[in-house]
């Protein structure tokens, strides 16, 4: 019998390889991690959008040994109920607004949505990297065996309104739609007539007359979702809201990964915030380009004196809502020091 050395040699060699390959992909499968991830953000909505492609982007960055299911809102708990479910296990981690968790301490809405703080994302994001804001978040999740991952946030909000809004006095007895907490107290204070309604019944609220004005989202979403044009008199840029996004997940199993995965998740979490923040400005101001064009709809900029008025009635409430709890005081503590330090307050 006659032997080809070399069609042996090569199949030898091309075994071993292919062999290799099998354990490789065997011993990643062994030490990969697959975690279940819940958004506040509904399927379709441009945040989720958003932050399935950061899930994504965390699979490709590990080589595919952390693999995360981005859940949209109330797919396994409601919105208010994810620190919970991630303490109990059955959510790994989320995606979500921190001061959805202002019923558990009023810290989680002080720092959750700092009304009239920021007028630019760049200065949320820096208070929270290098002004201590990360570290006043780790503090507050701890206690629930959750860690935090990072911070994001989605742009500063605009207003929506069917009437002339150009400063402060024009919102006396404006009846509004706004987020129960601190939100609340700061449009109460400046006069407005707030109520607390669901996001998905501010459209229909405002169609039939039962708003006149709501505090939702950023001005591309409202002009996505037709309210600019039942509300034809947005302002922007907002001068009001801009909430904290967090990202976090099970202690227990966050501890169970190696140091290189922790970092590059953490890593991750600081691309997304810059991406997402960076895209959202990019829709808001194709939107209002678009919406000047539209006769039917006035965009009203508030001056510098307004904004000013706002932020001065914002900050008294501040200080009341420090008062809610030892954790309170603590976050306006440092969020002051830092703006007063920083030219900002």
């Amino acid at each position: 019998m006659k032997f080809n050395g070399i069609k042996i040699r090569k199949t030898l060699i091309t075994s071993v390889l292919t062999l290799g390959l099998s354990l490789s992909s065997l011993a990643n499968a062994a030490n990969s991690y697959k975690f279940k991830f819940q958004s506040s953000d509904n399927a379709g909505n441009t945040n989720f959008i958003a932050q399935q492609k950061w899930a994504k982007n965390v699979k490709e960055l590990t080589n595919g040994r952390i693999i995360i299911d981005m859940l949209p809102v109330g797919t396994v708990v409601k919105h208010t109920e994810t620190l919970d479910a991630i303490s109990a296990g059955v959510l790994d981690g989320h995606v979500t607004a921190l001061g959805y968790f202002a019923g558990k301490d009023p810290a989680f809405g002080l720092l959750g949505n700092t009304v009239g703080a920021w007028s630019d994302t760049n200065q949320l994001l820096m208070f929270m990297e290098h002004g201590g804001g990360n570290e006043l978040v780790s503090s507050l999740l701890a206690p629930y065996g959750v860690t935090s991952l990072g911070s994001s946030t989605t742009g500063v909000e605009a207003f929506v309104s069917k009437v002339p809004l150009n400063g402060v006095a024009d919102l006396k007895g404006l009846k509004l739609r706004a987020p129960e907490g601190l939100v609340q107290a700061v449009f109460a204070a400046a006069g407005a007539s707030p109520v607390n309604l669901p996001g998905s019944e501010v459209y229909t609220s405002l169609d039939k007359g039962v708003i006149q004005a709501a505090d939702y989202t950023v001005f591309s979403t409202n002009a996505q979702q037709g309210l600019n044009k039942i509300a034809t008199h947005p302002c922007y840029p907002g001068w009001h809201s801009l909430p904290l996004i967090n990202v976090a997940m099970n202690t227990k199993e966050y501890n169970k990964l190696p140091n290189d995965l922790k970092a590059i998740l953490k890593m991750s979490v600081v691309n997304f915030s810059r991406n997402i923040t960076a895209e959202l400005k990019l829709k808001d101001l194709e939107a209002v380009a678009k919406a000047k064009k539209d006769p039917k709809i006035t965009i009203h900029n508030w001056s510098n004196v307004e904004r000013n008025k706002f932020r001065t009635i914002a900050k008294g409430e501040w200080k009341k809502y420090a008062k809610k709890s030892p954790n309170a005081q603590k976050v306006y503590d440092i969020l002051t020091n830092y703006l007063s330090k920083n030219g900002m307050l």
